[in-house]
């Protein structure tokens, strides 16, 4: 007869199995939806970060503020349709790594508007900012799947 610990353990098992075999697909379709929405945003001219972005961008010299930010969005969204390819993900995390190091730009230019109290407290743009982190971090573990089979993702 089964005990409690031998039944506790086949049952957490199989919800780690499950979650070991549907992650890292479902992260890829998460990041890649986020991708395409919040690009989609910035191309509609509807973020909520269009005003960050701009006021980021506004020393560059070859291309307006408003220009920058549709250029960007339509980069968030090649990202996100990359992501959602699996054929392309290689290059949706190149892209998404060149795209990343311009996201903390504003922590460096603008720490007035980022921080309340540097260096740790931070304004909701700041922890828009800083949730990045986790971002780069998901990318890594797509990346680190993508010699895996098709099928192997998401058996």
């Amino acid at each position: 007869m089964a005990t409690w610990s031998s039944r506790l353990d086949a049952l957490d098992r199989r919800i780690a199995g499950w979650m070991d075999r549907h992650g890292r697909w479902l992260l890829r379709w998460a990041l890649g939806v986020i991708f395409v929405w919040f690009g989609a945003l910035k191309v509609a001219g509807i973020s909520p970060a269009a005003d960050l972005v701009m006021v980021t961008v506004r020393w560059m010299p070859l291309i307006t503020p408003e220009a920058f930010l549709v250029v960007l969005g339509v980069w968030e969204v090649l990202i996100g349709l990359c992501l959602l390819w699996r054929p392309l993900v290689r290059l949706a995390i190149l892209l998404l790594f060149l795209q990343m190091g311009g996201t903390f730009l504003p922590l460096v230019m603008l720490p007035e508007v980022t921080f309340t109290h540097p260096p740790f407290g931070l304004t909701i743009e700041g922890q828009y900012i800083i949730k990045n982190l986790l971002i780069l971090a998901a990318a890594l573990v797509i990346g680190g799947g993508v010699r895996q089979r098709a099928g192997a993702e998401r058996s």
